[in-house]
């Protein structure tokens, strides 16, 4: 079963951190990125742009409209994912832990939809 697991945080936390502190972070995602991969769970994943970066789009009465930015203010971002094909939510809910800004932050798993 496939699952993407999403990874949220606060944007403006980055700022606070030190240099060492942000060098250390992207190093254990580096580990845990080839760790992922050596499994043979991971089926894809990226790091997103900053969400003032964003543009949101509604179609209202058969007309696009676009907004820059996120749709609502949050506490937490959407920063980046990883999508695993693994055998269940208890083998998602492992590699989700691991997730280095999980110790800050929040990671959501959602299942895709088999088709």
């Amino acid at each position: 079963m496939q699952y993407m697991l999403l990874i949220y945080g606060d944007e403006k936390a980055w700022n606070d951190m030190s240099e060492d502190e942000i060098k250390a972070t992207m190093q254990a995602y580096g580990e845990y990125s080839k760790e992922l991969a050596a499994s043979g769970a991971m089926r894809g994943g990226s790091e997103l742009a900053p969400v003032s970066t964003a543009t949101t789009v509604r179609v209202r009465n058969g007309k696009a409209l676009t907004t820059d930015g996120p749709f609502a203010e949050t506490k937490e971002q959407l920063g980046g994912y990883y999508l695993i094909e693994v055998a269940n939510l208890d083998e998602a809910i492992k590699w989700a832990a691991k997730i280095p800004s999980a110790a800050f932050g929040s990671i959501e798993i959602r299942p895709q939809i088999e088709t």
